[in-house]
């Protein structure tokens, strides 16, 4: 695998701090004082012109580091204010120390009465990672008036009002445009609500050795466009295409055929030696006359789709598919075939009416056909991406995509993975279909089925990033991609 990124839940973090204190002999106060030391030299990086500060400070150690910043920013000369959240005065020991030093450093801490002063740039240190809940109504008040400021935002560890071990956000949040997190990446910050609340995050980790991971096992791992060339090998010299792979795309039901076209020219795309397409009749002119690389097939019943099944390496199932008779005997089928799968759109509604284990399929849900799958709702699946692709993962005894801001990619038996890339333009009808496409090529080539759903929901994201830089996010088509799709799976 790549060289990933490891995610933490908050409790794993809690107790790295712990050791730190405990075992290395840290305290707890200078711990504090790298947090605030590091945020600083953070502000002072991202706004250097920057000269009036707000600081709004919780009653806990997130506080506590926020009140070492301020104390530092006063010492550099610049003016700041610290807003104490209400009920925020220090509980604990070392946020006290902090609060004592930035008093004796000549600061005054001032309560929240409705009310905000005029700065050029927030720094929030309300909620650290501990909060799974919405926020007081009183905070709530606190963070809508930061926000309705429209001055950038530092967050300290994480946006006040995110889950960050699930990624949701239960009620208002902070909406910052850096997030520091401090000692190991929180896992909810990369995916989901988050995402859009957490802006740009940097990782700190405050001077202690470097993460361990056999001592501390990640309890998930993020993948970054850098990390594709671990999956994309060049190619020998001697190459041909029956080493690369054949795919068969099913789909294309009456007025649907462009999704099974995607699905198979991505697959070619992404570099499978043959693809073929099974659809229906009054498809194949336009399909042939607009992909002719992919040989199509008019396939009316199971019986005609048969001979294809055999000849396939990898089956993708689902693009323009449909939920009536056809599409479902032709899904029968498939799964009938001892094929590797990838089951996407109506498969999946279809598998949903029928629950079926899959073993070592992928099935690539976006969160309203997760849902279906688990028979529980879009929100439960949105308000913990993590624990839905684990229970589909288990239920179906297969590789999941699950789809979304901050993809994850969960399999019985690993990791889950969360896709650090990706773009808001990229939520549009038929994205999808050439996500399965990226997936069965690169199964095709001979990467297993949990390498293949990583590498190939990295691949699919990185090109979206790369085809929005262009001419931007919105208005982005599925067809956009396959230009970058090609540059990218050749990395130099």
């Amino acid at each position: 695998m790549a060289d990933m990124f490891p995610l933490y839940r908050g409790d794993q973090v809690r107790a790295m701090d712990r050791r730190a204190i405990e075992q290395w002999g840290i305290p707890a106060y200078e711990l504090m004082t790298r947090a605030g030391t590091a945020a600083w030299a953070l502000l002072r990086a991202q706004w250097p012109q920057v000269r009036r500060i707000g600081v709004a400070c919780g009653p806990g150690n997130n506080g506590g580091d926020g009140y070492v910043l301020a104390r530092l920013a006063r010492e550099a000369g610049c003016t700041v204010h610290v807003v104490c959240a209400p009920g925020g005065h220090p509980r604990r020991d070392p946020a006290r120390e902090a609060l004592a030093a930035w008093r004796g450093a000549g600061g005054r801490v001032e309560s929240f009465d409705g009310m905000l002063p005029d700065v050029d740039v927030w720094v929030d240190a309300i909620y650290g990672i501990g909060l799974s809940r919405p926020p007081s109504d009183a905070v709530r008040s606190l963070i809508e008036r930061i926000n309705a400021s429209r001055r950038p935002v530092l967050a300290l560890d994480v946006p006040s009002g995110v889950d960050a071990d699930r990624g949701r956000v239960p009620g208002v949040v902070v909406q910052s445009r850096v997030t520091l997190s401090f000692i190991a990446a929180k896992q909810g910050l990369y995916t989901g609500q988050a995402r859009d609340a957490c802006g740009e995050v940097r990782v700190d980790r405050l001077g202690l050795p470097a993460i361990d991971t056999g001592q501390d096992p990640p309890s998930a791992w993020l993948v970054r466009d850098t990390d594709l060339s671990a999956w994309l090998a060049p190619r020998h010299a001697n190459a041909h295409k029956g080493e690369h792979g054949h795919v068969l795309c099913i789909g294309g039901e009456v007025g649907m055929g462009g999704a099974v076209r995607l699905c198979a020219e991505a697959a070619l795309r992404t570099g499978v030696g043959l693809a073929s397409v099974a659809t229906r009749r009054e498809g194949v002119a336009a399909l042939v006359a607009a992909r002719p690389e992919a040989m199509t097939h008019a396939v009316e019943d199971a019986t005609a789709l048969a001979p294809l099944l055999e000849r396939a390496s990898v089956v993708a199932v689902g693009p323009g598919l449909g939920q009536g008779d056809w599409g479902r005997s032709l899904l029968d089928a498939s799964l009938g075939a001892g094929k590797s799968l990838v089951l996407d759109a109506d498969a999946l509604n279809l598998l949903a009416v029928r629950p079926v284990p899959v073993p070592g399929a992928v099935l690539t849900p976006p969160p309203g056909e997760a849902a279906r799958l688990l028979a529980c709702d879009t929100a439960q699946v949105q308000a913990d991406r993590f624990g839905a692709a684990h229970r589909l993962a288990q239920r179906y005894q297969a590789v999941v995509v699950l789809k979304g801001a901050g993809t994850v990619v969960a399999a019985p038996g690993r990791d889950p993975v969360v896709v650090g890339a990706g773009n808001p333009g990229m939520a549009t009808g038929g994205m999808g279909d050439v996500l399965s496409g990226v997936i069965a090529s690169l199964l095709a080539q001979g990467l297993p089925a949990f390498e293949a759903s990583v590498a190939g929901a990295l691949l699919h994201a990185t090109a979206g990033d790369a085809a929005a830089r262009v001419d931007g996010e919105r208005g982005l088509l599925p067809s956009d991609l396959f230009p970058h799709l090609r540059r990218l799976a050749n990395p130099a």
